[in-house]
């Protein structure tokens, strides 16, 4: 086990999330990051669904119970220490019994991820152990005191790492046309195109959300609600784009502009407040 000492301003337990259950009014949840979350499992020997830690702009530290851990840190850059020595960032790191982990803010981007080898292990929700914090499934973000179960070794040897996307210094996302794009002024998407966007401070696991030119609607009056999918780009009356991320609700009834590819959603992951936003017609399957 692992003891939280601190927790963080919000640090959650996350795989690739929960598929098969949007029917049911759940999100999919898991890592925001997908390529962070695999390599930091790559690099300890676990297979890519293999439940991390995913850290928010502050960090966390642990304590290791009973037996050493080889653990890893990937995502966005920061410092890592053990018993306050430094220790390597994209790295399999062995931390032992009785030593602790200290997993410091980042330096830039949002989010790092942590990987333990055998995974972390809290009971799993419909088939994953992420932490929904929309429908509020899953393990609750850590606490100070909480001790966090590792699973047993998957036997997989521990790898180097992939070369990973620097953290946007610009976020650049694709957008394909959504399914109320004609309920805007036309030209709407080359308007997208040239305008300027940044990320709002209010953005979260639930969605980014932007602050820049607001989108003129042509059409009134309401949308019934109906399905959104991961990357769907609502226009809430205030004709803020606002782009859903996993933790996002299963159903919506705002106007959806268009579609990110989930590939570019990554980035997305770690584009802090103010960082700004271009958006490129296009994009193609995701």
């Amino acid at each position: 086990m692992l003891l939280v000492e601190h927790p963080g301003p919000l640090t959650t337990v996350q795989d690739l999330g929960r598929r098969g259950v949007a029917h049911l009014g759940v999100p999919r949840a898991g890592a925001l990051d997908r390529p962070a979350h695999r390599a930091a499992n790559r690099l300890v020997g676990n297979p890519p669904g293999a439940a991390t830690l995913e850290t928010t702009m502050g960090g966390v530290a642990l304590r290791a119970l009973g037996a050493p851990v080889l653990v890893a840190v990937t995502g966005a850059p920061c410092g890592v220490r053990v018993d306050d020595r430094p220790a390597a960032w994209g790295a399999a790191v062995l931390v032992p019994p009785g030593a602790r982990l200290d997993v410091g803010p980042a330096d830039v981007g949002v989010r790092c991820y942590l990987a333990v080898r055998g995974g972390f292990a809290p009971p799993a929700v419909l088939g994953s152990r992420s932490t929904d914090l929309l429908a509020g499934l899953g393990p609750s973000p850590l606490r100070t005191g909480d001790r966090l179960p590792v699973g047993e070794e998957f036997g997989g040897a521990p790898a180097e790492l992939l070369p990973l996307p620097a953290v946007p210094t610009e976020l650049v996302l694709r957008l394909v046309p959504g399914p109320q794009a004609d309920w805007f002024r036309p030209g709407t998407f080359a308007a997208l195109a040239a305008a300027r966007y940044r990320v709002a401070a209010a953005s979260n696991r639930i969605a980014l959300r932007t602050e820049g030119p607001a989108l003129v609607r042509t059409r009134p009056g309401e949308l019934a609600s109906e399905g959104m999918v991961l990357g769907a780009v609502q226009v809430p009356p205030d004709g803020q784009p606002v782009i859903f991320l996993a933790d996002h609700p299963t159903t919506g009834g705002y106007p959806v502009v268009g579609v990110v590819p989930e590939a570019d959603l990554a980035a997305a992951a770690q584009a802090r407040p103010g960082i700004p936003i271009r958006f490129t017609p296009g994009g193609g399957r995701s």
